[in-house]
């Protein structure tokens, strides 16, 4: 290391660089490299150091009359940065400068560009007034610092822009009355304005950037003033905590006031059209926990309002709410919680909600148990949402909510809990990730050892996806004995929901079915009356499931099954998802030979197909085309008749004008027509193709009035 009693000599080197023009004022900037060497006792260099500088020359009296090289060689001889030999040089660069003339467009968009690149990110940007500072005006700025406060205010501001560009420093370094009245000003009166204060603080601050004004602030003593300073602000600070807390107090005791005096519902309409929500709202970025907690019940008792809760949305309540959720007050953390459920049973709140990032914070607050529940309850409506549900995946809240319900305590598991996972494994990818890593089969056997409806209802919904049905062949038998020997109906109903799901055609229904003796749960339950509708329907889609077997089919048609729906269909025309079910199980009777004739010929099913094969449910037409499609393949008079049916309805509006018009051409003809002979087959009257027109030359000129080749 080099001691300073070796050091002896400084060389300092200066080396010109480029002349630009100034990009915004009449000015010339002029670059150049310092060089400064420590030399030793014997003149060889111990240290040494170079710097880029840049210098700007301002010509405040050039103007359109100014003699260019005069004003040139002025320059030249004053500024030793430029050698006499680059008197040209200059002299081009100012002839230029004279005859700029920049569009404001043109300049005021150099000029930002210039202050993108020039000008330092800036922590005190509240301190600007809003204007643009100039360096001509100056002694202006000064002259304001001896004026009243609002001018010192403007005038330090004005500095500090000036003092941000690095160019500027170098000649506000050079006046002395500035330097000496901001100085005086900070000493004796920063109290009576902090905004004063934080200006001329920043403004040396700007100056102790560059090691070259070290001395310059050093001179002045603002280090010194600032412990003093600091002393001061903290004494000030104080006493506003003080002020605040006496605030809070006299807040915190009003608000009671007015909580009290709002169980009269007048009072709080009053309360609300004197537009307390947005002052609640406001109180929500103070620190006081007692008063936050205050002003959080207080909304939450107002939000049972739809109209007090849209005031809210405007209010951007929910940013102010996840600020709160933040502070680790249990207390406030709980109201806060109930609060957000009473909002959630807004869609457009949810919406709100998740986009602010709720649900990662929820979970994590899924393994405190004063507020799991009510965090729970909330991710629930969240649930409703089938675009959101993806974000609990996202999130790694499947897992969590698998050990919340493994840990639970022995017997059926927390509804809130349950609820939610119902609605989630709705989603694929969800549902994966529950049975992922043999989570299903953890399920599955606390669900049996339990007998619990809830998990057996969420393990119904995973069944519903195809991808997953394969995992719940193994447990087929399980469902079948928990359908043949539980009286509890709501676990009947949920093994009853996950068998109809299992759905493969080489899958041996026929053993489920002999081994517990289903025929006779189903047979009971197929009776009109027998049950509440949600058994009967999943007791229809079981039938359903087991009729893809001939073995079974057969089975249940010999027991009566057809007859059973059939009364069932009469019974129950208005639900849609009923008969839905009911066709849906006529249908694959029709595929099995030992089951075709019952349905077709001895039963009213087939009528029922072209009853409804113009429902107006969509689902209900498919079955019912694709159901009429196999009886004509297999029985010809029936399918004359479907094919008339079909006619008929393609072609109704026409089909009633043909008869409109033959009912007034034959209102005078007494008995042309016998009644069986006008309504034989329909496709077999050539009346209704073809117009009134005679032969011509041996060719019958035929008017189609329909294409009927798509019913033929």
């Amino acid at each position: 290391m080099m001691q300073s009693e070796d050091a002896r000599f400084l060389k300092r080197k200066i080396k010109g660089g480029q002349i630009e023009v100034h990009p915004t004022e009449n000015a010339l900037l002029v670059t150049y490299e310092v060089e400064a060497t420590i030399l030793g006792d014997l003149g060889d260099p111990m240290l040494g150091e170079k710097k880029e500088c840049k210098k700007v020359i301002r010509v405040k009296s050039l103007n359109k009359n100014t003699k260019i090289s005069t004003l040139a060689k002025e320059l030249v001889d004053k500024c030793n940065l430029i050698h006499p030999s680059r008197l040209a040089e200059v002299e081009q660069l100012l002839y230029y400068l004279q005859n700029r003339k920049l569009s404001e467009k043109v300049e005021s968009k150099i000029e930002k560009e210039y202050k993108l690149e020039s000008k330092p990110k800036d922590p005190f940007a509240d301190t600007e007034n809003g204007k643009q500072a100039n360096i001509n005006e100056l002694e202006d700025y000064i002259e304001m610092l001896y004026e009243e406060l609002p001018e010192k205010i403007y005038g330090t501001a004005m500095i500090l822009q000036l003092s941000r560009y690095p160019d500027n420093l170098e000649e506000l370094v050079q006046n002395e009355a500035l330097l000496g009245a901001l100085s005086r000003i900070l000493r004796e009166d920063w109290k009576k304005s902090t905004e004063v204060a934080t200006n001329i603080v920043y403004i040396f601050f700007c100056l102790s950037t560059f090691s070259q004004f070290h001395n310059i602030v050093a001179y002045y003593k603002i280090g010194a003033l600032n412990p003093q300073l600091k002393k001061d602000f903290e004494r000030s600070y104080k006493k506003f905590r003080n002020l605040v807390d006496k605030q809070n107090q006299l807040l915190r005791v009003s608000l009671y006031l007015l909580l009290n005096l709002s169980e009269d519902m007048r009072v709080e309409i009053k309360m609300k059209n004197k537009e307390i929500i947005p002052m609640l709202i406001s109180l929500m970025g103070r620190d006081n926990e007692e008063l936050l907690i205050l002003a959080v019940s207080f909304l939450k008792k107002l939000s049972i309002f739809s109209e007090n809760v849209t005031e809210m949305i405007e209010n951007n309540i929910i940013k102010k709410l996840m600020l709160i959720l933040n502070i680790p007050n249990e207390g406030l953390l709980n109201v806060t919680l109930r609060f957000l459920l009473n909002l959630s049973f807004d869609n457009k709140l949810r919406g709100q909600m998740v986009k602010a990032g709720i649900v990662p914070k929820l979970i994590g607050f899924l393994d405190n148990s004063k507020q799991a529940t009510v965090a729970i309850c909330i991710l629930y409506h969240i649930s409703f949402n089938d675009k959101f549900k993806a974000i609990f995946m996202q999130s790694k809240c499947m897992p969590k909510l698998m050990q919340l319900i493994l840990e639970s305590p022995p017997g059926i598991i927390d509804i809130e809990i349950a609820a939610l996972v119902v609605n989630l494994v709705a989603n694929k990818r969800n549902a994966e990730l529950i049975c992922d890593g043999g989570g299903l089969k953890l399920l599955m056997k606390r669900a049996i050892k339990f007998k619990d409806p809830l998990l057996f209802k969420m393990l119904r919904n995973v069944s519903q996806h195809k991808e997953l049905q394969k995992q719940f062949v193994n447990y087929l038998s399980e469902m079948g004995n928990i359908v043949a020997n539980e009286s509890n109906e709501d676990l009947v109903l949920e093994a009853l929901g996950i068998i109809a799901n299992i759905s493969f055609p080489n899958l041996n229904y026929y053993r489920l079915y002999t081994q517990y003796n289903l025929d006779k749960v189903l047979m009971k339950n197929l009776q009109h009356g027998a049950t509440e509708d949600d058994l009967l329907l999943v007791t229809i889609m079981v039938t359903g499931t087991l009729c893809q077997s001939k073995e079974c089919a057969t089975a249940l048609a010999s027991k009566g099954v057809v007859e059973a729906l059939i009364n069932l269909l009469n019974a129950k025309q208005e639900d849609d998802e009923i008969v839905l079910q009911v066709m849906y199980v006529f249908y694959q009777l029709l595929f099995h030979d030992t089951t075709r004739d019952i349905t077709i010929q001895q039963s009213q099913a087939t009528a029922y197909f072209v009853d409804l094969m113009h429902d107006k449910n969509k689902e209900i037409r498919t079955i019912c085309e694709g159901a009429l499609d196999v009886i004509m393949d297999y029985n010809t008079e029936w399918a004359k008749k479907i094919r008339n049916e079909r006619f008929r309805w393609h072609n109704s509006q026409w089909l009633d004008m043909i008869e409109n018009r033959d009912q007034s051409v034959n209102s005078n003809d007494d008995g042309m027509f016998e009644d069986d002979e006008y309504h034989a087959d329909i496709l077999d009257r050539p009346e209704l193709f073809y117009g009134d027109i005679p032969y011509d030359a041996g060719i019958l000129v035929l008017q189609l009035y329909i294409d009927i080749s798509i019913v033929m």
